[in-house]
């Protein structure tokens, strides 16, 4: 563990407060995360990071290996790095890839005024800036599969979203189509399997359209959105980064719309609850 511990601390040295979203302030002793802002990030306590990094902890769960390789905006080769000299196995290649790349959460950090959030391949959110939030509800508030937008839509509907049938009958099919693209892209993925298991057991809509088989990828589509301040038209636009597998979902607006008026109001608003004066 002592190249895990070395790396750990080398890597925490490099990133700047600045690069997480966190204010620099003044005193810093150090020039990149403090160890308690690294364990906020990553969701573990401090005296956990400090057992790390001196290499007094052993056997470190995936889980948090993951983690940290997000919180420290670690590449690919550094994750798997990471994983190996803590004597874990890098996430195989037929699982479903989960790792937030540098270069996709600076897009994130940088396109904050048009809601935006990153999906795995099997449609479960990952990140996603204020403003998704604000016009779809946080998703920190989910848990589970309830974080799997196809989970949701086949079993608990689409609150939120105004469809005509149209509407919903091609994004249903698309949205099935490209879960299947994804079971046969990660046959190791025992995730997937039980989602999908799951999914044909509970939901009879996704059953009769999983039985067809059709194959494709969900990229665009037109919907309303009802938000604290209105029902707001978005072009719903998904972008597939290379070599990942992740989906950059983005929402945007017709400038000088209605719609754009109300987006505008929701920024300003953020994520407080509106209420009738």
């Amino acid at each position: 563990m002592d190249e895990f511990a070395t790396v750990l601390r080398a890597w925490r040295d490099r990133v700047t407060p600045e690069a997480v979203g966190l204010p620099a302030g003044p005193g810093r002793r150090t020039p990149g995360l403090r160890r308690e802002e690294l364990a906020a990030l990553a969701g573990v306590s401090v005296d956990y990071v400090v057992r790390l990094e001196q290499g007094r902890s052993v056997n470190p769960s995936p889980q948090l290996l993951g983690a940290l390789a997000t919180a420290l905006r670690l590449t690919t080769e550094e994750r798997d790095h990471l994983f190996r000299v803590a004597d874990a196995a890098p996430p195989s290649r037929g699982v479903v890839p989960r790792h937030i790349t540098p270069g996709v959460q600076r897009l994130i950090d940088r396109l904050g005024d048009v809601p935006l959030a990153v999906f795995t391949a099997t449609h479960e959110i990952l990140l996603w800036n204020e403003l998704w939030a604000a016009m779809n509800g946080d998703p920190a508030r989910l848990v589970g599969l309830d974080r799997n937008l196809v989970w949701r839509y086949f079993t608990a509907g689409h609150e939120g979203v105004e469809y005509d049938d149209d509407h919903h009958e091609e994004f249903s099919g698309d949205l099935v189509a490209d879960l299947r693209l994804a079971f046969g892209r990660y046959p190791g993925d025992r995730a997937l399997a039980d989602l999908v298991a799951r999914l044909r057991r509970e939901s009879p809509e996704f059953e009769r359209r999983w039985a067809v088989a059709r194959v494709a990828e969900h990229r665009a589509s037109r919907k309303t959105v009802r938000t604290p301040v209105g029902g707001i038209e978005v072009d719903c636009d998904t972008l597939t980064v290379t070599g990942g597998d992740l989906r950059i979902v983005v929402y945007t607006v017709v400038p000088g719309s209605e719609s754009a008026a109300r987006l505008d109001l929701l920024r300003v608003t953020g994520l407080q609850q509106l209420t009738p004066g």
